[in-house]
């Protein structure tokens, strides 16, 4: 959004773990968003897709910095030295990923890409070879929803490497991200699949 700053701060006065995000100034040129996801694995995240890109997609340095501590640092490289653990980073994720809801305020749209389903992400130096074949295209306008609907077709899968991908999110905590996101109130794990 911004790589020059300053940054915008917005308070999380509910958060789990942060109590402000931090993000780049020209989010606030924007009164919608329509969130992008590749929906894959992650290797501290266990799986990235709508609630990763509000939080990670949308944070400043300093923000991504913060989520990655657990609101310890806002310095990258002190981050690795103080790095979350595996309940306060997805946590802190959710936590995140909730003050960009609260500003769009229902004026946001997310679309999952289940392709190359990869127990790494894409910002891997060198990721894995996909481990699942293609699943589909999602769309929503529940953050939460669109996330638990991804896993759940994972997790129903016969595909001889959904044991691979979910060893990664179980691993990582992943599904607890989702979880706390709900807690949050910034979407529901309930849905109804609507095939198209």
């Amino acid at each position: 959004m911004d790589a020059q700053g300053p940054d915008v701060i917005w308070p999380i006065p509910n958060g789990k773990v942060l109590k402000e995000n931090h993000l780049g100034k020209n989010i606030m040129n924007y009164d919608s968003m329509l969130v992008l996801a590749h929906f894959k694995g992650h290797p501290m995240g266990g799986y990235g897709g709508a609630l990763k890109q509000l939080s990670i997609g949308c944070a400043s340095r300093a923000g991504k910095a913060l989520i990655h501590s657990a609101g310890k640092t806002n310095d990258r490289y002190e981050t690795w030295k103080q790095h979350a653990s595996s309940v306060e980073f997805p946590e802190a994720m959710a936590d995140a990923a909730a003050s960009v809801v609260e500003h769009f305020k229902g004026r946001t749209a997310f679309i999952n890409v289940m392709k190359n389903l990869s127990v790494d992400c894409d910002c891997c130096a060198v990721e894995e070879d996909p481990c699942m074949k293609d699943i589909g295209i999602l769309a929503s306008t529940d953050p939460v929803a669109i996330d638990q609907a991804c896993m759940d077709l994972v997790i129903h899968s016969d595909d001889p490497g959904r044991d691979h991908f979910m060893e990664r999110v179980n691993s990582r905590n992943g599904i607890h991200t989702i979880e706390a996101a709900e807690d949050l109130g910034i979407g529901t794990r309930e849905y109804e699949l609507i095939e198209l």
